[in-house]
């Protein structure tokens, strides 16, 4: 969403931001159970993550997603079409990264790394892909258009 490259920038910070705070809570919480360093530890991994998936969103998947997307749905097909169909991609794209990097960031590069990262992948997609169609992405085009309404469309008299 955006009509420029700044409210575009917006946009992805905004979808960017939810689904990290989210996804950490739900990965903190796999990984340690609910604890009263929960928040704490959410907190300290939350910029990076942060920084890791604005890089990987903005430089890779997004311009992948969007493209396989447009394979797949024509321009004339309904908005809602064209939205699933790139949040799908989205999440796969984002998924396979991001479950990269908190791999590597948790457990390395050692014998058991695959177990690990196949893992934490099939369990980041469980969750990723409702949270993105249910929850974040309706979030995120609501604050969006209320940050950035739509010009008013010109009556005739």
């Amino acid at each position: 969403m955006g009509s420029n490259k700044k409210e575009a920038l917006i946009f992805t910070s905004l979808m960017c931001f939810f689904m990290v705070v989210f996804m950490s809570f739900y990965n903190v919480i796999l990984s340690n159970g609910f604890n009263n360093r929960l928040f704490a530890d959410v907190a300290i991994g939350l910029l990076p993550a942060l920084a890791v998936a604005l890089f990987f969103d903005i430089v890779v998947v997004s311009k992948i997603a969007k493209g396989l997307a447009f394979k797949i749905v024509k321009p004339s097909a309904p908005m809602i079409k064209k939205v699933l169909t790139i949040s799908c991609f989205m999440v796969c794209g984002m998924v396979i990264l991001m479950s990269l990097y908190g791999t590597l960031a948790h457990f390395g590069f050692r014998d058991n790394f695959f177990r690990h990262y196949f893992s934490i992948l099939g369990l980041n997609f469980i969750c990723a892909l409702p949270l993105q169609l249910i929850v974040v992405g309706p979030l995120t085009r609501f604050l969006f258009t209320r940050m950035f309404p739509a010009p008013a469309a010109a009556h005739s008299a």
